[in-house]
């Protein structure tokens, strides 16, 4: 088995630097830091996150002794993922439902930026009013 490497874990907006083990394709981290860096805890029952528990059909291909596979994490809790093993790092998204009922909602999610004179301004300051939003790519 291959030894530990650092690992950038990114749950939505979250960065955590965490050991993985990479085998073949297939990032492997240890329970403890699955359960540190995302909150679920690995059970009989399958995976919990406070009294929320979602069962897993293959737990044995989630689990082995190199740990905990991340694509099959993803796939249980119904996030998708996008890994980049060349950089060491992955990244989770929201589930499809939170994503679903954010587009229902109409509701765009919260940042903050920089505005022309260097003061940080988020979205969040602004709800309730209409405001225009001007964004400029070079590519």
């Amino acid at each position: 088995m291959a030894d530990p490497i650092d690992f950038t874990l990114i749950d939505e907006h979250e960065k955590t630097s965490i050991p993985a083990t990479i085998v073949g394709s297939h990032v492997r981290l240890p329970p403890d830091a699955v359960a540190k860096a995302l909150g679920w805890k690995l059970e009989k029952r399958g995976l919990c996150k406070g009294s929320r528990c979602v069962s897993v059909a293959d737990f044995d291909g989630l689990v082995t002794d190199a740990g905990v596979d991340l694509t099959m994490l993803s796939r249980a809790l119904g996030r998708p993922l996008a890994i980049d093993l060349d950089h060491r790092a992955a990244a989770l998204a929201a589930p499809a439902a939170d994503r679903r009922a954010s587009m229902v909602s109409l509701e765009a999610p919260d940042f903050t930026l920089p505005d022309l004179e260097g003061n940080l301004r988020s979205l969040s300051q602004h709800r309730g009013n209409k405001i225009l939003l001007v964004a400029h790519a070079s590519w």
